[in-house]
């Protein structure tokens, strides 16, 4: 996924954006409200970590703003401000998470994935795929009955495949949830990359559409 961390103590963005990246996302970490909407603004994110207090102004007004507009982005809030108050306020506003400082790195990667599988419409973290058994809470796939033992990267591809099966995604829309803000990016890695799944998945499972982009085929069903 693309993820914006919106966070002005060093110390704890350095953390959540190693750790989030670690589980194979593009972080563009941002540490001011203003940089913030103009990131909303050019950018289509997967989910923003939104922390309610920042040098510039509070971000329950950027919250707000967004909803106002229509942008329905999953946000999970992180904070120090732990009064019940506080969290009804950022629940009201749109959130959809609230974890409140200090937390533990690992809760949140689990909170991050149960948010993005209850915007994908299927809650159930586990989903089949032709031979595939895809496990998106372990970040893991089989093929087969075989662990297919993706890396980060490639998982993190075959995720962007995840949250549209069946819709054709350009190269473009691909690696905007590869890279994030100011990291080179070759001119055939998507290329790169989909031969590597295809190797590992099966050479099936995506589709070249020639000059238009790649898609996944759609899931059979929720695995059980």
């Amino acid at each position: 996924m693309r993820i914006l961390l919106i966070e002005d103590t060093a110390g704890l963005g350095e953390a959540v954006r190693d750790q989030i990246a670690g589980d194979g996302h593009a972080v563009d970490w941002i540490q001011r409200l203003a940089q913030a909407q103009a990131a909303t603004r050019s950018t289509s994110y997967d989910l923003i970590l939104l922390d309610l207090m920042l040098p510039d102004g509070r971000g329950l007004d950027l919250l707000k703003q967004l909803r106002m507009a229509g942008n329905n982005t999953p946000v999970i809030i992180l904070t120090a401000r732990d009064q019940i108050s506080d969290r009804i306020a950022g629940l009201n506003a749109g959130a959809d998470d609230y974890l409140v400082k200090p937390f533990d790195l690992s809760e949140l990667s689990a909170r991050v994935a149960a948010v993005a599988r209850r915007y994908r419409g299927n809650p159930n973290p586990r989903v089949r795929i032709g031979c595939l058994e895809v496990d998106l809470s372990a970040h893991s796939v089989h093929c087969n009955g075989e662990p297919a033992g993706l890396t980060a990267r490639e998982w993190a591809l075959f995720e962007a495949f995840m949250q549209k099966p069946g819709i054709l995604l350009s190269k473009s829309q691909l690696e905007d949830h590869l890279y994030a803000f100011g990291e080179e990016i070759e001119s055939n890695t998507i290329e790169v990359y989909v031969s590597r799944l295809r190797k590992k998945l099966g050479r099936d499972t995506i589709e070249t559409v020639r000059g238009m982009g790649y898609r996944l085929q759609p899931p059979d069903s929720a695995a059980p």
